[in-house]
């Protein structure tokens, strides 16, 4: 089957309230219609069931989608959606978007002044830990002495050990966006007490540690890479987030961790995984046919019905005097934007990845209200590679590609510049260069050893990966997000952009987290 998610999967709701703290992180399920572990966990069928939940629980906001059932309560289900929130998080406090929209403080994020009790960070912030806390969940009901109570052998207990690595890997790698996006988090597993109890907070250095280790334990454990099902986790799909951990040591735990990360990019690109031919190919309604991909969360216009994830992407991006059709949509929501920082990177006569819309559109930003002011983007289309459109005009089929072959190119290349070692800095080059052959169609933008530094290759991030959730990351590893003299348009809420403070590089704990539990610290600055 093409995704997971495909299949009919049990309804597992746990509500966390965001007009409250994370008491409660690891409640037993609540099912609405009354189903029970009794009779959800009798077969690897019914784990499978519940394990698409989980994998459900980045791209779906609740039971019915759009909405109407949500996961969890106190904002719009479309704001609330994991993968829309994260893209917020990382997007819109950069050089690389913009919003126009009034929503509550949504226009806060592109100018960092975010506080605690930001409504659009704390749906972050319950939506990673209602994801924990389903991951913990299952894990729980697939320990041994559970499929050992209900009698699960042979063949199918092989299966639910294989779906619980996945539930394994799928809390490691929201607990890295805990780790990246708030530090120093509330902290359980499924070992902790079911039931009304306050969590403790882990430190981020340990949360690294904590992390790295999960990710080393269950990397034998999962599928082969490119061995699995799409749109579940395997190998490369560990590799690939141990990369990037590594890659990001120095910021997390004042350690430098470029060898290791290198060690892991190796074991990716040998692991059979090819760059696209075509890059605009990524961003389609078919994309899960892309040789690239290593981990991707899926959509289906049928049967994840969300205002969150790439319908989002794809349908806020529309405006102007773009004709939505073209998109495969029936209208545009005419929100987000660019700055002029990131097309000034291009070489738009060349560069194919320069997917901006000019017509009727600024390149500069007086107004960011305005969605005629900033060049719109076109990478996202609910339309195949074949000119097709996708199965629905309101929801769209894209998948969104997590990790992919060309960042783990880049990655390498960093981690050998940055000084790791086991490195190959030729073949570094030759990453580089492949991906800037296919995106000006030849060798016309191939660079030299000499012109690959540190700073190129930040910039490379941005052209090949803009709107793909990595730049809040990348800016903040190279020492350019907050108090840097690196500015954009209207960062800091200023047109043409002042430093801010060194406050802004984590999100702050919901206040009322704080509040409430006694166990936590807020990051400071807020």
């Amino acid at each position: 089957m093409k995704r997971i998610y495909k299949i009919t999967f049990m309804v597992l709701a746990t509500t966390l309230f965001l007009a409250s703290c994370v008491k409660d992180l690891d409640t037993l399920p609540i099912d609405p219609r009354s189903m029970t572990a009794t009779n959800i966990y009798t077969s690897a069928a019914g784990y499978k069931q519940v394990l698409a939940k989980c994998y459900a629980g980045l791209s779906v906001s609740g039971q019915q989608g759009p909405a109407g059932d949500p996961d969890i309560s106190g904002i719009d289900e479309g704001f609330g959606e994991y993968l829309r929130g994260y893209w917020y998080h990382q997007e819109l406090p950069t050089d690389e978007a913009v919003i126009g929209w009034n929503d509550q403080t949504i226009k806060d994020f592109h100018s960092q002044k975010w506080g605690s009790g930001d409504v659009f960070v704390a749906a972050m912030y319950y939506r990673i830990f209602f994801q924990i806390a389903q991951c913990n969940e299952f894990i729980r009901e697939s320990a041994d002495s559970k499929l050992d109570e209900r009698g699960i052998t042979g063949t199918g207990r092989e299966e639910v050990i294989r779906f619980r690595t996945e539930a394994r890997f799928l809390r490691a790698l929201s607990y890295y966006h805990a780790l990246d996006l708030f530090g120093n988090v509330p902290f359980v597993t499924e070992n902790d007490p079911v039931g009304k109890f306050f969590p403790t907070q882990i430190k981020r250095d340990a949360l690294f540690t904590y992390v790295e280790k999960e990710l080393l334990a269950i990397e034998p454990l999962m599928a082969g890479a490119r061995l699995n099902e799409y749109g579940r986790a395997d190998q490369g799909t560990i590799w690939t987030l141990l990369a990037k951990l590594y890659l990001n040591a120095n910021v997390y735990i004042g350690q430098d961790k470029y060898t290791e990360c290198i060690k892991y990019c190796q074991y990716v690109i040998n692991a059979g995984y090819s760059l696209d031919p075509e890059y605009k190919d990524l961003f389609l309604a078919d994309n899960e046919n892309s040789p690239e991909i290593i981990f991707s969360i899926s959509f289906d216009g049928l049967k994840t019905r969300t205002y969150g994830g790439t319908t989002f992407i794809t349908r806020a991006a529309i405006g102007g005097s773009m004709v939505p059709g073209d998109f495969g949509v029936t209208s545009g929501w005419g929100g987000t934007r660019t700055t002029s920082a990131l097309v000034n990177k291009f070489n738009l006569a060349k560069d194919q990845r320069a997917m901006f819309w000019t017509d009727g559109q600024s390149l500069e930003i007086d107004d960011v209200s305005l969605f005629t002011n900033g060049y719109a983007i076109t990478k996202f289309k609910n339309v195949t590679s074949t000119g097709a459109g996708g199965k629905d005009l309101e929801y769209t089929d894209n998948d969104f590609i997590m990790f992919r072959l060309a960042d783990v190119y880049l990655m390498y290349a960093e981690a050998i510049k940055r000084g790791g070692t086991g490195g190959d800095e030729a073949a570094a080059l030759n990453y580089v260069n492949a991906i800037r052959e296919r995106a000006y169609g030849n060798t016309s933008g191939d660079i030299t050893a000499d012109q690959m530094t540190l700073d190129f290759l930040l910039d490379e991030r941005a052209r090949e990966l803009y709107w793909e959730g990595h730049r809040r990351t990348d800016l903040i590893r190279y020492g350019k997000f907050s108090e840097s003299t690196y500015l954009w348009p209207w960062k800091g809420g200023v047109a043409d952009g002042i430093t801010t403070a060194r406050t802004y590089n984590l999100f702050p704990l919901p206040s009322a987290d704080v509040s409430a539990n006694s166990n936590l610290t807020q990051n400071p600055g807020y």
